[in-house]
């Protein structure tokens, strides 16, 4: 009977304990979250705030961007390091396909002749829905602006994504 009662005493403790377990990892899981979101408005503001910044090769300033250079002065903003050039942003974080795109991914093209060469990177902004994916960029054409990734021409020559975090 004592044995019954320390049984009995020993599961409810045990049941406590796991319920702390998971209530405590969730609220871990919960902040981390926060965090990200709150990293992913900053690096999304501040890329945003470059919008109307003319194109221009190598730039890093509001006297002009380019692609990379958007990217890897608002990934900084967000306490994220990334390489500063193109090709190299498209080798790190974790490969990401084309139809589960999310806020803060960076997406990669290749403008050029060369089909396979990466020469183009923007920053998903926002999910709409299905087919309307916008994410912002240093075009060479415009300066810095935020487009539909779900059009011909950039579906033709996207490449890949990565989420850096």
């Amino acid at each position: 009977m004592l044995q019954h009662k320390f049984r009995k005493i020993y599961s409810i403790q045990l049941i406590l304990f796991l319920l702390i377990v998971v209530f405590l990892s969730g609220c871990a899981t919960s902040k981390k979250k926060k965090l990200r979101a709150r990293r992913l408005d900053t690096i999304i503001q501040t890329a945003r705030s470059y919008t109307g910044t003319p194109y221009k090769w190598g730039g890093v300033n509001r006297s002009g961007m380019d692609c990379s250079g958007l990217l890897y002065v608002s990934f900084k903003a967000g306490d994220v390091n990334i390489p500063r050039v193109s090709r190299d942003q498209a080798k790190v974080g974790k490969k990401v396909k084309f139809r589960k795109l999310e806020k803060g991914d960076v997406v990669f093209f290749a403008m050029g002749k060369r089909r396979r060469k990466i020469t183009h990177a923007g920053l998903v902004t926002e999910v709409r829905g299905k087919n309307d994916v916008r994410f912002i960029h240093a075009s060479s054409s415009v300066g810095v602006v935020e487009a539909n990734i779900y059009t011909d021409y950039y579906t033709k020559k996207f490449r890949k994504a990565r989420r850096y975090f």
